[in-house]
C-alpha cells in the first residue's frame, strides 16, 4: 500500500510539475505582453514630456503676461500722477486768475 501511494505521489507531483512548465506558446505571449507594456511606457513617458513642455511654456507665457501687467500698471500711475499734478496747476491758475479778477474789479 505504501508503496503504491508513493507511485501515485511521484506520478501526481510528476503531473503538477509538467503542467506547471510554460510552454514556448507561453513564453511568447509574456514576451508579448512585456513588449506591449514597454511600448505603453514610452507613450505614457512621451506624453508627460509633452505635457511638461507645454506646461512650461504656459509658465513662460503667464510670467510674460505678470510682467506686461506691471508695466502697464506701473504707466498707468505715472499717468495718474502726471494728470494729478496738472491738476494741482490748473487749480493754481485758476485761483491766480480768480485773485486777479477780484484785484481788477477792487479798482
Amino acid at each position: 500500500m505504501k508503496k503504491s501511494l508513493l507511485v501515485i505521489s511521484i506520478m501526481l507531483a510528476l503531473a503538477i510539475a509538467a503542467g506547471g512548465c510554460a510552454t514556448k506558446g507561453d513564453l511568447e505571449e509574456v514576451q508579448t505582453r512585456e513588449k506591449a507594456i514597454g511600448a505603453k511606457a514610452d507613450q505614457a513617458a512621451q506624453d508627460a514630456e509633452a505635457a511638461k513642455a507645454a506646461a512650461d511654456e504656459a509658465v513662460n507665457k503667464a510670467n510674460e503676461a505678470v510682467v506686461r501687467a506691471e508695466e502697464a500698471e506701473r504707466r498707468a500711475m505715472e499717468r495718474e500722477r502726471v494728470a494729478a499734478e496738472k491738476e494741482r496747476i490748473a487749480e493754481e491758475k485758476a485761483k491766480q486768475a480768480e485773485a486777479a479778477f477780484q484785484k481788477s474789479m477792487k479798482k
